[in-house]
């Protein structure tokens, strides 16, 4: 069962700007990672279903975060089906993100509070997420669909569309400005920010600081300039 409300969780998603995304298949590494992006401000985080017995990892995360770390919000990514989405709510999911939109997972994720933001890389899509009851749909491949002009393209016409892209963005001053003035709610960000080497060299520390600093720059940017914001 979720441990936070969907209200809960799409505000936190939302305030904080940022959902750090990775997968690893030890449980220590993936503690330790989440661990980092917790203590660098990002209490929101994907864990994505992208390895052998990933459900087993998620679960003792879930375990973990239960007892020592009630403060991280987590969900799972690239999840592709409603059984799939079924077996990580029942390991206590707060959250559902696909890279596509599968109406069946979507109907479970609404019936159980859950969010759920499937990727979208067009209007109609975005249009049929929303009729299904989400409230954030994903841009995905972010750069693949058009980055961000295609976000303010879709906010042009509705403007009550919240928006994260995961893909093509980086935790940079201009990928983070150009994504927030194009009015994104917040946005998906892999291992542009959680890289290999970090994670390879066990160096969380340095995860933290990367992580703590990119939430900085989205202040800065939402404070200079237009966003969807909170």
């Amino acid at each position: 069962m979720a441990r936070y409300t969907r209200l809960e969780v799409l505000t936190a998603m939302k305030q904080t700007g940022l959902i750090p995304v990775f997968y690893n298949g030890d449980f220590e590494v993936a503690r330790n990672v989440a661990v980092a992006c917790a203590d660098g401000g990002a209490k929101v985080i994907e864990f994505t279903n992208r390895g052998d017995r990933a459900i087993n990892v998620f679960t003792r995360l879930a375990e973990y975060r239960d007892a020592e770390r009630p403060d991280i919000i987590l969900g799972v990514g690239s999840v592709c089906d409603a059984p799939t989405a079924a077996m990580y709510i029942a390991a206590g999911a707060d959250f559902v993100v696909s890279p596509l939109l599968d109406e069946d997972t979507a109907r479970l994720c609404n019936s159980r509070k859950i969010p759920y933001s499937p990727g979208c890389g067009s209007v109609t899509e975005i249009h049929k997420a929303e009729i299904l009851g989400v409230e954030i749909c994903k841009i995905f491949p972010g750069a693949q669909v058009g980055g961000p002009a295609f976000a303010k393209a879709v906010k042009g016409p509705c403007p009550w569309t919240e928006l994260m892209p995961t893909g093509g963005v980086s935790p940079t001053r201009e990928s983070l400005t150009e994504w927030f003035n194009a009015g994104i709610a917040c946005a998906g960000i892999g291992s542009k920010l959680i890289s290999r080497e970090l994670v390879a060299d066990k160096d969380y520390s340095a995860i933290t600081k990367k992580v703590k600093e990119t939430i900085e720059l989205i202040k800065e940017v939402r404070a200079c300039g237009p966003s969807s914001g909170i």
